[in-house]
């Protein structure tokens, strides 16, 4: 029996991380985490809840009443993010929790609440989770760090091609700046900023089809199975 190894997959906004990340737990037959689907479903109960997360008393008791799992759906195939029983997997793709959702996720005591939620997932190991600061703070000791990155234009493209499927009315312009503002605030806050692990792989796939960024990560995650 192969034994079991957490795989940490960091990177900028719209690298495809989510994409690698869930072909390569299917793959390796793991359990795939999304952290930002973690971070996303915050933000949406502080929006519609009205919190005011510049307010540390505020944040702490939305918190407290803020469950989060995952869900496997037979349908499609993958965990669903649940935020307080509600299957949320769609409406935290909307561009309005997008827009603050990198705000939000600065927050000291939003990210130690996700941080260790991520540590009690991952304690069985055979797991693959993407972020932000997965390999530098959720599993420091993980065996294999990717770090994901793609050219600026190519990740506009990306994203707006998402995006446009699901509201026809976003502009390319509107995707760009909230691309740049995210990268900003998530390599620039206090707690957790992006960066890449010293151990970490770097894989720019600006040139790459899903197919092959899957071979070289697959090939990376054997090598380190054994």
């Amino acid at each position: 029996m192969h034994k079991k190894i957490i795989i940490t997959i960091d990177g900028w906004s719209s690298c495809g991380k989510s994409t690698l990340a869930k072909q390569l737990a299917k793959e390796l037959n793991y359990v795939y985490i999304d952290s930002g689907a973690m971070y996303r479903a915050i933000t949406l109960y502080f929006l519609r809840n009205h919190v005011d997360w510049t307010k540390h008393k505020a944040v702490e008791e939305a918190l407290r009443k803020i469950t989060l799992d995952f869900r496997y759906n037979e349908h499609s195939n993958q965990s669903e993010m649940y935020l307080n029983d509600e299957n949320v997997e769609y409406v935290i793709r909307d561009l309005v929790v997008a827009e603050k959702v990198s705000d939000v996720a600065a927050v000291k005591e939003v990210r130690q609440f996700a941080v260790k939620q991520q540590q009690m997932m991952g304690e069985k190991k055979g797991i693959v989770m993407d972020g932000r600061d997965i390999g530098t703070v959720v599993f420091p000791k993980a065996a294999l760090k990717i770090f994901m990155t793609a050219d600026n234009a190519i990740r506009v493209e990306r994203r707006f091609k998402e995006l446009y499927d699901k509201n026809p009315n976003v502009t390319i312009d509107e995707v760009k700046n909230n691309l740049e503002m995210r990268d900003y605030i998530d390599s620039h806050r206090d707690i957790s900023p992006l960066r890449q692990a010293e151990d970490a792989i770097v894989l720019d796939n600006t040139n790459l089809t899903m197919k092959q960024q899957l071979e070289i990560a697959l090939r990376w995650a054997k090598e380190k199975i054994g």
